[in-house]
């Protein structure tokens, strides 16, 4: 599958780089294709990948993935072509952060909360037929390709009101290496998805470790 992403920070790489392993080709959308160390990083992975402005990823996308900074994620998907996303599965995998970082005793905030979240704000910006799918934001970027794969492999919470979608993005994060997956439900339950992320950094704050993650445990 030739999987579009917007968004070239840590987590667009790693998602990337995972996803070519996992035998994607991968359309990496940015603001500045040209820079070095995209390319750098483009050539190292070969020609299953290649840099390209945000619209010419969503346009090219059989599926999508959205992982920039809150900030910057409406003008993002504005700069993409609206149209671009009709009919897609687009993976979320965003956090509303407020942008401020943490405070001094590791603490982060989000921007938007408790009645709404980055998933359903997401949903409401793009066509009624594009259909997000919240994975992936509860978990570090270093862990979110190929997890612990023992008796106590994490679980990974999705959300999203269309079920085909949501089995797509199933399999592919089976293809990714996480076979403990939990469909939450409807897009609404970002509102609670989301905030494991403030949980994952101020654990990892206290610690100082970063390859820790959510275990749901039936007994």
């Amino acid at each position: 599958m030739k999987i579009g992403i917007l968004g070239s920070g840590p987590v667009g790489l790693t998602l990337g780089e995972g996803l070519v392993m996992a035998g994607h080709e991968v359309v990496l959308g940015t603001r500045n294709p040209s820079k070095e160390s995209l390319q750098l990083w483009a050539k190292k992975l070969g020609p299953q990948v290649t840099t390209v402005p945000f619209r010419d990823a969503a346009a090219q996308g059989e599926l999508l993935v959205i992982c920039t900074s809150w900030a910057g994620t409406q003008k993002a998907i504005e700069s993409a072509g609206l149209w671009n996303f009709k009919n897609k599965v687009i993976v979320d995998v965003t956090n509303p952060l407020d942008g401020k970082g943490p405070d001094q005793q590791g603490r982060l905030s989000f921007s938007i909360g408790h009645n709404n979240s980055a998933g359903e704000q997401l949903q409401a910006w793009l066509p009624p037929d594009a259909y997000v799918v919240k994975a992936l934001s509860c978990i570090g970027h270093e862990s979110m390709f190929r997890p612990m794969e023992e008796q106590n492999a994490p679980t990974m919470f999705i959300c999203g009101n269309k079920r085909a979608a949501k089995a797509t993005v199933i399999n592919l994060l089976a293809e990714m290496g996480w076979h403990d997956v939990v469909d939450m439900g409807s897009i609404e339950m970002s509102r609670n998805i989301e905030p494991l992320s403030i949980l994952w950094y101020a654990y990892g704050f206290r610690t100082g470790t970063w390859t820790h993650a959510f275990k749901l445990m039936v007994k």
